[in-house]
């Protein structure tokens, strides 16, 4: 009986041992499983009742379970002063100096490729127009076939179109938009379709794989190619300065009919010394954009009457614009992230 309740004081002596060199929770719960956990050592020892006389049991029984109470008590002791500590430890390390002077917050800022989306549209819809949008996913049908660009047309080409399979493709344009617009809606018509297209093409100075486009669209009684010029002006005028001029060359386009190019006067020399101009390099003028009479027979495939209703379109590169407007000499600059770059159109 003796060796037994001497065999508690030394278990009662090691807890105690082993609780003062505790400093995690970790640590404390295995202390814990040690000593009173299913195979612990008090949990053992109690085992050893069996070899006691009935008169020694309840007395060794109540030592055993004063013992469990006492290493129970202070192990939830032990478990509360390890949190104070760690909330102690918490509290000081987000501890927040009320006199100390803020700090300035760093205001963000619009990609330069937004902001002239952003100008672009807003004198549009000055002008009247309201905004489309359509998904970057799109059918062969609406991105070729309606816009008649027929097959073996190269910008049909797997070299030129990213394809997801035989119906779909990354939209080469926003022109589908048009497409889906002149489909679902009656006219009158008068929209622009900024957004993100798609072309296979090897990234360089001026040509990258993603790049995007605002292309406008009219459909309406009566509208003949002095509205687009009209419009276009008014554009040009808005965007580069009210003493811009625009100029228009013909080229052909499968979706419209007259077509052409539209260039507009150098926004950098202004056909002063432009032999030196790094911006129309001697030719006084920048070309811009591409446009024309949308031809009848998209306005046909669009389920509209071509007799009834013209139109004119005309799309433009946003990234090129950018570049001219703000004399940047590589478009991947836009895509590299770099805040030094990004920083400057604040």
């Amino acid at each position: 009986m003796q060796d037994l309740l001497n065999e508690l004081k030394n278990l009662k002596a090691e807890f105690e041992t082993g609780l003062d060199s505790i400093k995690e929770s970790k640590e404390l719960d295995e202390l814990r499983l040690k000593f009173l956990g299913k195979k612990g050592k008090i949990t053992a020892q109690m085992k050893n009742m069996a070899k006691l006389s009935a008169e020694d049991r309840p007395v060794f029984g109540a030592e055993a379970n004063r013992l469990r109470q006492q290493i129970e008590a202070a192990i939830q002791q032990a478990a509360k002063d390890l949190e104070s500590a760690r909330r102690e430890l918490q509290f000081k390390a987000e501890e927040l100096d009320v006199t100390r002077p803020g700090r300035a917050l760093k205001r963000g800022l619009a990609h330069p490729i937004t902001q002239v989306i952003d100008e672009i549209s807003e004198v549009f819809f000055s002008l009247g127009f309201a905004l489309a949008d359509g998904p970057e996913v799109e059918f062969i049908k609406n991105n070729f076939d309606l816009l008649r660009i027929a097959e073996g047309h190269p910008a049909r080409d797997f070299r030129d179109t990213f394809y997801i399979n035989d119906e779909a493709v990354l939209r080469t344009q926003t022109s589908p938009v048009q497409i889906r617009t002149m489909q679902s809606q009656e006219p009158p018509i008068k929209i622009i379709c900024p957004g993100r297209c798609y072309r296979s093409d090897t990234p360089d100075a001026t040509h990258s794989p993603v790049f995007h486009q605002i292309e406008g669209l009219v459909i309406d009684h009566g509208i003949a190619m002095s509205d687009l010029v009209g419009h276009l002006e008014l554009f040009a005028k808005a965007i580069f300065g009210q003493d811009t001029k625009i100029r228009l060359r013909p080229h052909h386009f499968p979706f419209t009919e007259p077509s052409c190019e539209v260039d507009i006067s150098c926004w950098a020399c202004h056909g002063v010394d432009s032999e030196s101009c790094s911006t129309c390099r001697g030719e006084t003028w920048v070309e811009i954009l591409g446009a024309g009479m949308v031809h009848p027979e998209v306005i046909e495939n669009c389920g509209l009457d071509s007799k009834e209703y013209s139109g004119f379109a005309f799309g433009l590169g946003v990234e090129r614009t950018a570049m001219g407007r703000y004399g940047i000499d590589d478009i991947r600059r836009f895509y590299e992230n770099d805040l030094r770059f990004l920083r400057q159109f604040h």
